[in-house]
């Protein structure tokens, strides 16, 4: 009660001193600040689970506690995620987007922590996905219940958790710009000038708390000593062909694996066969042991022999050949061993694998194309560097996220040339196959579908039970002609719903299917409802969304179509009351 209170005293203060713009730009602040602090927590503590697991592993011998490992992560993230926090597994980024869109940007309390405790175990045990998704969870989330907890409205809840959002991936790579685009870009879709200011607080503020923290050290190690030739440009079209087509095979991947996971049945199946498919891929493959990012450090400073080492059968081979036969097979095994982290139980997302992989095109690309020898050499950190931009445009959909994310990270602002072109053809060879972007494939997986546009997502805030009509006079089938009359001279409309004895919609009956017999004395006492109804042009389900409601309106040509409930009938909803509730809401938003 007392923090009741405190809370309610301090709203009241709020009102009389500070304007809705000024509070929104504090809480920015705050909420970047609490953001950063948590991807630091997050990222320490994994580093600290990976080095104490593995800083005693031979170089040049198997390591068999790689097969152990992701088990032991799997299951510990699955079990102390559902007994304990209540909250296990599933995608960061595609439940974010879904609890904006359909729950009023209301996220759950206990995401603020459960993810950095279970993304902690999964990555640090070697579960081969990334923290960013995760980082973006508990943000929005953080986000989210500041803005529950301060009486804001849907629409400022909204901007705290693309604040929250920003705050974490800015914390995390360090790339103030990139973060607020990506939380534009990838979260909030559209977005008011007014609005961009918060966003701007949080991520810089993000930031620095984890520079204060932690220090400046970056992710990646890009020496970028060559400079951009326009000479390259054909190799970074075909470049950004590659990425569109490898963005493609990863995102498939992803979901047919996850949809083989799913048919496992049972959770505790999925982590036993998921954990031990998992560590053996890591046993053969180390390098895709948790998010990986130290694997492209290595290619990228010439060690690229490196990357063999702790790999049996692998690690004795010098072959350049052979390096470029083993990272292709990272290529297509990482994406299946991140669907299958997640899939068993693990706590992650596709951020960071979807840039590892990118790298590791890059560097295949332009590696092998210098063994080869003919034309101009091509600088591998430069097409490692921007095929990571390629695969993220390509996988998330998030182009512009993606140009400015990658050269904040690397301060390869020079090739912008270059992360333009290659995750534009990226993007548009991925998006001629494929529509929607990975984040959203997943929900739909899940039978869950996101609004397309702002007048969809609006449209999905009004409930079918909202409009239902009621005041419609129903009829039996077995009721003659006469007793349909009686009903026309009290009702106020012209359609007739026809029930049977166990409120089972029939069909239809309008005052137009009857007019011209109506005066007919005889038939009025002959005729049956039965002889004259019909079927409705579509029945809408109480449990239907509104878009897919709108959709029937628009292919039957109705005006007004009967709600039906496990077979018995509720009422009718008409275009009229739909259109009006419309119009309210978009009021109320517009007001807000």
């Amino acid at each position: 009660m007392a923090k009741n209170d405190l809370i309610t005293s301090f709203l009241i203060w709020r009102l009389r001193h500070l304007s809705n713009q000024s509070f929104i730009l504090i809480l920015s602040g705050l909420i970047g600040i609490f953001s950063g602090f948590a991807a630091v927590i997050l990222k320490e503590s994994v580093q600290f689970i990976q080095e104490f697991l593995t800083d005693d592993f031979y170089t040049e011998y198997a390591n068999f506690m790689y097969i152990l490992y992701p088990l032991v992560g799997i299951s510990a993230a699955y079990l102390v995620g559902r007994y304990l926090l209540k909250d296990y597994g599933g995608h960061g980024i595609p439940d974010v987007l879904f609890n904006i869109s359909k729950k009023s940007s209301l996220i759950p309390k206990v995401k603020i922590y459960s993810r950095i405790i279970t993304s902690a175990l999964t990555v640090g045990f070697g579960g081969s996905v990334g923290l960013e998704a995760p980082m973006v969870m508990t943000g929005s989330a953080i986000g989210s219940n500041v803005g529950l907890l301060m009486h804001l409205n849907a629409k400022k809840r909204t901007l705290l958790i693309g604040c929250g959002a920003a705050g974490a991936i800015s914390a995390i790579f360090g790339a103030p710009i990139g973060a607020v685009i990506f939380a534009i870009e990838v979260i909030l879709l559209e977005i008011s000038t007014a609005s961009f200011i918060p966003l701007l607080i949080a991520s810089v503020t993000g930031s620095i708390t984890s520079m204060i923290l932690i220090g400046e050290e970056s992710l990646f190690n890009f020496d970028l000593k060559e400079t951009f030739l326009a000479a390259h440009m054909p190799y970074y079209l075909l470049l950004g062909m590659i990425c569109g087509v490898v963005s493609l095979y990863f995102s498939r991947m992803v979901r047919r694996t996850e949809r083989i996971m799913v048919d496992l049945g049972d959770q505790y199946m999925r982590i036993l066969y998921g954990g031990a498919f998992l560590g053996f891929m890591v046993f053969f493959f180390p390098p895709i042991y948790g998010e990986g990012y130290g694997t492209l450090n290595t290619l990228i400073e010439g060690n690229s022999a490196q990357i063999l080492d702790k790999s049996p059968f692998f690690s004795v081979i010098e072959n350049p050949a052979m390096i470029l036969v083993f990272l292709t097979l990272i290529v297509l095994i990482k994406p299946i061993a991140s669907a299958v982290t997640i899939g068993a139980g693990g706590s992650g997302g596709i951020f960071a694998p979807s840039l590892y992989v990118g790298g590791i095109v890059g560097f295949l690309f332009a590696y092998s194309k210098n063994m080869l020898g003919f034309h101009i050499p091509l600088p591998i950190a430069h097409f490692t560097l921007v095929a990571m931009c390629g695969l993220m445009a390509g996988v998330q959909h998030a182009p512009l996220s993606a140009i400015f994310l990658i050269a904040e990270i690397t301060g390869g602002y020079e090739l912008f040339v270059p992360l333009m072109f290659v995750s534009a053809i990226s993007f548009i060879t991925t998006t001629y196959f494929q529509k929607d972007s990975l984040y959203k494939l997943q929900l739909k997986d899940q039978g869950k579908q996101l609004p397309e546009t702002k007048d969809q997502e609006l449209l999905d805030t009004i409930d079918i039970s909202q409009v239902i009509e009621r005041d419609l006079l129903p009829i039996h089938p077995d009721a003659k002609l006469k007793n349909l009359i009686d009903l026309v001279k009290i009702s106020k409309r012209n359609i007739f719903p026809v029930i049977d004895e166990n409120q089972t919609l029939r069909g239809i009956i309008t005052l137009d299917d009857f007019r011209h017999i109506m005066f007919d004395s005889e038939k009025q006492e002959t005729v049956l409802v039965r002889q004259l109804m019909h079927s409705p042009p579509e029945i809408l389900l109480a449990t239907e969304n509104m878009q897919s409601a709108m959709e029937k309106f628009e292919r039957s040509g109705a005006w007004n179509l009967p709600v039906v409930e496990n077979g018995k009938y509720l009422g009718f909803v008409s275009k009229s009351r739909i259109f009006n509730a419309y119009r309210k809401r978009l009021i109320k938003q517009k007001h807000d």
